[in-house]
């Protein structure tokens, strides 16, 4: 018999509870009681990853890793792709028109390429971040600020069936700060100051705000800013991140949640040196003219209902506009090219889980349903010196999006096992200036298998197959024909691997292939066409650990922790089959040591990347542009040392220091402004919090 399950908790910020379904005892006459069956309850407090799933890294079949905001902190991070730096099988990159700025972000996983992180699904409280999930994916506008966000959760397998489309590099979820569970007002207010050892500096500073009104009404206020300047010259750089959450009890254990958002951002972008350029002073930019912006307002509202201990309803609902534009000087040198975009965004989700028990076997069958709506237009226009306008386009794009799943997660004794599916129905629609219609229609089921055994409380071993894709995108479907069909690409995944969690070790090992077939990819031509070319194969191994040591021992305080990752990424297709796959690194690791003493504490960490190619054809000799050749590996050392100060008000102060050594590294620009491009100097900061 099922225990009653605990009380609806917040509804953004995921806390795992247990609760056991298990049979009768047996009678005197019985030989054997039947062996318990232990179950996460159906209800998980509104986490990302729904009901029927476990809320608990340490059971999850797949590859996952949760960086919560202390572990943040303690990375001396100033960007969100630093942070992701230090996820086992993830690489930020910085080889885009917008690299370094504050509005894009770059994130690869498991040697899929990085650029604006097109390969993966990345949402923020759930919801999608990208401007249009389906019609373009690629995040050269990323509204998220590193301050504002509780945790990071990392998905590399095992979650394709419920979120997509772009699942194939996993699924990354920022889970913005929680609404406090206090009856007065709480909070706290940062500021940090980074000075960059070349270039300029710049100001973070943020805002949190929240409590619980007596009607149980709970309200948070998120703040983060950035103001100033990066390490190249002219980078200048501002950000405004606000939003309102709110949670509200009903009736029984229901709640009504949701988040009201305002973001904005303007970035310079300095672009790429050639060899000259880059020996005479790597720092210099000679793009003074180049900039990024945009602005997104956003609304998401859930209903969570715990119907009763075997069933669970949640709907989702989410509407958001973006507008953002870049102004580029163009290859040929010319002019300004301006290409202002706009995008609409509604999302309704439903679904509903029920807990099913046959004997020992327990069933959680949860079914879902996702539509999503897109609407927006692009546009390009080439502004010249004398102020008049050449090669003018425009475009209106729409998208609907229907996508329904059902998977069922068994419990067999120590055995977690997930059979799922997921279809996707697509229907997108491209009209030019001229008002040609570019259309097309796509279906696609995709299915999946998650496996888990709890050998013991802390011991999990897992494996899964999971099917992702990436459908056709708007920029894609001027190329669509009917000898030219543009088809979704596929993607097919495997993972075997095995975790380990106590309170103080924790170590992971995840061996992983994937084969990436029907990749669209832009053939040379006059316009450029974009065909189904492209196949790669991906395999390799993640691991890491974490080890605390005992508070009775002589080394109690310290932390120490490792990971390391190698990916073998070879694309599998065309004249350069065989070859490395650009712009990923075969090896990462990151190590590193943190120590607390009384109101003190002390970190010191290392990250890692081998050297990566910046073409298909994998060529080695630099060309003098800079934009290719082989990009040398590095590493670089950060520390930092932490004081609380002992007052009645808790004040927090740290000082950094980010690469240490002031290694010189660089990559290389694959757009239009290619070339190389310096990584940060060595930098040093200071921050202050005050909580109340």
């Amino acid at each position: 018999m099922a225990r009653p399950l605990t009380a609806v908790a917040l509804a953004i910020a995921a806390w795992p509870f247990a609760v056991r379904a298990q049979q009768a005892p047996a009678s005197e006459t019985s030989p054997a009681a039947a062996p318990e069956v232990t179950l996460e309850p159906v209800q998980i407090s509104g986490n990302w990853l729904g009901s029927g799933l476990q809320n608990s890294v340490k059971s999850f079949a797949g590859a996952r890793t949760v960086v919560r905001k202390e572990e943040i902190e303690q990375t001396g991070a100033v960007s969100i792709g630093e942070v992701m730096r230090r996820i086992p099988g993830v690489q930020a990159t910085e080889n885009s028109g917008s690299a370094g700025s504050a509005i894009s972000l770059n994130i690869g996983v498991r040697g899929l390429t990085g650029r604006y992180s097109p390969r993966s699904t990345v949402l923020l409280d759930g919801i999608p971040l990208a401007v249009a999930p389906y019609g373009q994916p690629q995040l050269s506008f990323a509204p998220v600020s590193l301050n504002n966000i509780e945790s990071v959760d990392v998905v590399r397998g095992g979650g394709a069936v419920r979120y997509g489309p772009q699942n194939v590099g996993g699924i990354i979820n920022f889970n913005t700060r929680s609404i406090p569970a206090t009856e007065t007002l709480s909070g706290d207010a940062t500021v940090r100051y980074n000075s960059f050892g070349e270039g300029g500096h710049s100001t973070q500073y943020s805002l949190f705000l929240g409590r619980e009104l007596d009607n149980g009404l709970g309200l948070a206020l998120l703040y983060s800013g950035l103001d100033g300047s990066e390490w190249r010259a002219n980078s200048d750089e501002k950000v405004n991140d606000l939003a309102v959450k709110f949670r509200q009890p009903l009736d029984g254990k229901a709640e009504l949640y949701g988040k009201v958002s305002y973001y904005d951002v303007t970035s310079r972008t300095p672009g790429g040196l050639n060899i000259d350029q880059y020996t005479a002073d790597p720092f210099q930019n000679t793009r003074p003219n180049d900039y990024w912006s945009g602005v997104r307002k956003g609304i998401d509202l859930g209903y969570l209902n715990p119907l009763s201990a075997t069933q669970e309803a949640e709907v989702r609902l989410y509407y958001n506009e973006s507008s953002r534009t870049s102004v580029l000087i163009p290859s040929g040198g010319l002019g300004l090219t301006h290409q202002p975009r706009n995008y609409r965004v509604l999302g309704f989700e439903p679904r509903y889980t029920q807990r099913l028990a046959f004997g020992t076997v327990a069933h959680d069958v949860t079914v879902g349903y996702r539509f999503v709506r897109e609407r927006g237009n692009d546009r390009q226009l080439l502004e010249l010196p004398a102020g008049t306008v050449n090669g003018a386009s425009s475009f209106e794009n729409k998208t609907d999006a229907h996508a329904a799943y059902v998977d069922d997660r068994i419990a067999i004794g120590d055995w977690r096992i997930t059979p799922g599916v997921r279809f996707e129905h697509i229907s997108s629609t491209r009209i030019n200036g001229a008002g040609d219609n570019f259309e097309t229609t796509n279906n696609k089921a995709l299915p999946s298998l998650n496996v888990a055994w709890l050998v013991t409380d802390a011991w999990t071993v897992f494996g899964n197959y999971n099917t992702s894709f990436g459908p056709v995108q708007n920029v894609q479907l001027n190329s669509q024909t009917a000898e030219n069909p543009l088809k979704p690409e596929v993607a097919k995944t495997f993972e075997l691997g095995t975790r380990w969690k106590t309170p103080t070790l924790s170590a992971e090992f995840t061996a992983f292939r994937l084969r990436f077939d029907n990749q669209i990819q832009q053939i040379a031509s006059s316009p450029p066409v974009f065909a189904n070319l492209g196949a790669t194969k991906h395999d390799g191994i993640e691991t890491a650990i974490d080890y605390s040591f005992d508070k009775a021992s002589a080394l109690a305080g310290l932390n120490v922790f490792a990971n390391y990752t190698h990916t073998r990424a070879l694309q599998d297709s065309g004249a350069t089959a065989g070859k490395e796959v650009p712009f990923y690194s075969s090896d990462t690791d990151t190590v590193g040591a943190r120590y607390r003493l009384a109101a003190w504490s002390f970190n010191l960490s290392s990250t890692h990347q081998s050297s990566q190619y910046a073409d298909n054809a994998n060529t080695w000799d630099e060309a003098f542009t800079g934009g290719n050749g082989l990009i040398p590996g590095y590493r670089l050392w950060n520390a930092q040392v932490g004081w609380k100060l002992p007052t009645a008000t808790a004040i927090d102060l740290q000082l950094g220091v980010n690469n240490l050594a002031d290694k010189r590294y660089y990559t290389r620009n694959a757009d239009g402004n290619f070339g190389r491009m310096v990584g940060a100097p060595r930098t040093t900061w200071v921050q202050a919090r005050v909580a109340f």
